[in-house]
């Protein structure tokens, strides 16, 4: 899918963590791996792919602990492709709200309520990865671990508008 801009969400989605200051990113590619491979621009980016990307979300997030697992980071900056009014200035916001150490537990907030970025320290990636299932991501371990979560208000710089999802009427 491609954002207004004409660059896929994939490409558009690297670049806000790129420009936000992510140093090393991560995408876990799913339905249409192939196509994606070969028409998008990821520069510097690793890909992984999900095979078991029909199951949904939670399966990719997985996936993408377990790459990330392999390396030397301490936190993950998670984005969705589709959530396209998120831009690099929530993500610069997130990060410098925290130290981005191995206990880092923060989601970005739109009046109150968590939405994207999150920033997952390496010390929670065991638990988010036992409770990500279907299309909850890491919600259910935030919801269980409320009281370390550290909310982000970004709701003046990003719009975390999801296109899967219909709006509330």
């Amino acid at each position: 899918m491609r954002h207004d801009d004409g660059r896929l969400l994939v490409e558009r989605a690297v670049a806000t963590l790129r420009d936000g200051g992510c140093t090393r990113i991560l995408v876990v590619l799913g339905a249409e791996a192939a196509r994606v491979r070969g028409e998008a621009q990821l520069g510097a980016a690793d890909v992984v792919e999900n095979p078991a990307w029909k199951s949904g979300m939670g399966s990719s997030l997985r996936v993408g602990l377990a790459a990330l697992a392999e390396t030397d980071a301490d936190a993950a900056a998670v984005l969705l492709v589709d959530t396209p009014g998120i831009g690099p200035d929530a993500v610069a916001r997130l990060l410098a709200a925290t130290d981005g150490g191995p206990g880092a537990l923060l989601t970005a907030t739109y009046k109150g309520k968590r939405g994207h970025p999150v920033i997952l320290g390496r010390d929670h990636w065991a638990g988010v990865a036992t409770l990500a299932t279907a299309d909850v991501g890491a919600r259910a371990y935030l919801v269980a671990h409320a009281e370390q979560v550290q909310g982000v208000p970004c709701e003046d710089i990003a719009d975390d508008t999801d296109l899967d999802v219909p709006p509330e009427p």
